[in-house]
């Protein structure tokens, strides 16, 4: 089991930053791939960034390829999302979500994921 909790959304400007924090608390999390998504209103949930358990590799969404470098810790239990060079079109409410397998590589589809935090909402203004 794995319990996640996001922070670090709030409001900002285009062209702004954030860094988003999923803190996990359950023994398994160093050991699974981790992944952040979004979804807007009216629109699917969409991978934003994967990682694998041990952080050596990682996927980005073209849309985001260039502004925003997911990370983790596994000594600290949390991953991060930094967010540079906010758009209008970043608005979404942002999850992290935690792999069904061990010691995966990274996963592109929500369905690839067991746990999901409870999502922190990231508003960017033009």
């Amino acid at each position: 089991q794995v319990q996640l909790v996001e922070s670090g959304g709030g409001l900002v400007q285009a062209g702004g930053s954030l860094r988003l924090s999923c803190a996990a608390s359950g023994r398994t999390f160093s050991s699974s791939a981790m992944g952040w998504f979004r979804q807007a209103p009216g629109k699917e949930r969409d991978v934003v960034a994967a990682i694998s358990w041990s952080g050596g590799n990682t996927y980005y969404a073209d849309s985001v390829k260039g502004r925003f470098t997911i990370s983790r810790d596994n000594a600290k239990n949390t991953m991060y999302l930094q967010m540079n060079s906010l758009r209008p079109e970043d608005t979404a409410v942002y999850y992290c979500a935690a792999a069904k397998y061990y010691r995966g590589t990274y996963y592109t589809s929500p369905g690839e994921y067991a746990y999901w935090g409870q999502g922190t909402q990231v508003t960017v203004s033009s």
